[in-house]
């Protein structure tokens, strides 16, 4: 049947009818939220690339952890700044640095909110790369291990979830041994499976402040132009033990994931990443979009693709918007 007898407009006449057909919906439950903590008391810097952002002491940690529970955002995923720095990225997994204290406090103030913590090196160690440095050389299996003691740690603080995002061959199956022999087989892996070499990472190296302090990441995160190849990292996560699949960047790579959403039967997660959301926020201040309509749009698009989880720095934004029934 074609027009005039099929109108596809009688659907998009009023507000209601479009809610009634809608077909994909971003929903609280989809919002992860990533929080950078740091060491201190009564600290709230913002991060200059990143409006609305900020770096938080522990106290203060937990007093927007508040408001993001009280939001019904159900999940945080931590990044932290330590107090120090060296080759080997030692602070990653002492039990005295920021991001093991953060996870503990926030587990005994808010047990219900799901806490997950990135595992890299590349924020503790001295060159800013996310493994092990040698002869100028990014060294694989000599990382492994310290990764896992890294999640490891996490674990010991209280973390539900760990996240790898280094790019190590086999850290997957690395950390989920470690985590097992110890006996946190409860605790969930989300690994960075499809991590692309990417240049929307930017404002988060400076809100991290894990810039590498020579050449780039393109020898461990993946080549933009590549599909397979992520297909191939799917797998091997999944043989090695991964709970969850992610995606990243997501904006560009919508269509990596919807293939990847095909390819598993876990749960995929797709990290809007800070360049994504930056650009976002820099062309709303401009006056260029409507930033709030604009992040509708993307963090949808997301979900179109085969998102199950978003990690968005909109997170907030985001559920202010759901509580307002703006969409």
């Amino acid at each position: 049947m074609y027009f005039p007898e099929n109108r596809p407009r009688r659907l998009r006449r009023t507000s209601a009818l479009r809610k009634m057909v809608q077909e994909t919906v971003v929903t609280l439950d989809d919002l992860i939220y990533p929080m950078f903590v740091v060491h201190g008391r009564g600290v709230k810097e913002p991060v200059s690339s990143m409006p609305g952002v900020f770096r938080y002491s522990v106290d203060i940690l937990l007093e927007e952890a508040r408001d993001v529970v009280s939001m019904g955002i159900k999940a945080v995923i931590l990044f932290g700044i330590p107090a120090y720095k060296d080759s080997r990225g030692s602070s990653a997994w002492d039990p005295n640095e920021v991001v093991q204290k953060a996870v503990k406090q926030l587990k005994e103030a808010f047990p219900e909110l799901l806490v997950i913590t990135d595992v890299c090196l590349c924020e503790y160690t001295d060159h800013g790369h996310c493994g092990l440095v040698e002869e100028a050389r990014i060294r694989n299996d000599s990382t492994l291990e310290l990764l896992a003691r890294t999640a490891l740690s996490h674990a010991m603080a209280g973390a539900d979830m760990v996240a790898p995002s280094d790019m190590m061959d086999g850290r997957v199956q690395a950390i989920r041994g470690s985590l097992d022999k110890e006996g946190f087989q409860s605790v969930a892996i989300m690994s960075y499976t499809a991590k692309y070499a990417s240049s929307f990472y930017g404002p988060f190296r400076e809100a991290a402040g894990s810039s590498p302090s020579f050449g780039d990441r393109r020898t461990y995160q993946m080549d933009p132009s590549n599909v397979r190849e992520a297909l191939r990292e799917v797998q091997q996560d999944e043989s090695e033990g991964a709970d969850i699949i992610m995606v990243k960047p997501a904006l560009a790579y919508l269509d990596i994931i919807h293939r990847v959403k095909e390819e598993t039967l876990l749960p995929v997660a797709a990290y809007n990443v800070s360049g994504e959301y930056s650009m976002i926020k820099a062309a709303e201040e401009k006056g260029w979009l409507e930033g709030p309509r604009a992040m509708v749009e993307i963090l949808t698009s997301m979900k179109r693709a085969g998102a199950d989880l978003i990690l968005t720095y909109f997170a907030r934004d985001m559920a202010q918007l759901i509580h307002k029934k703006f969409l």
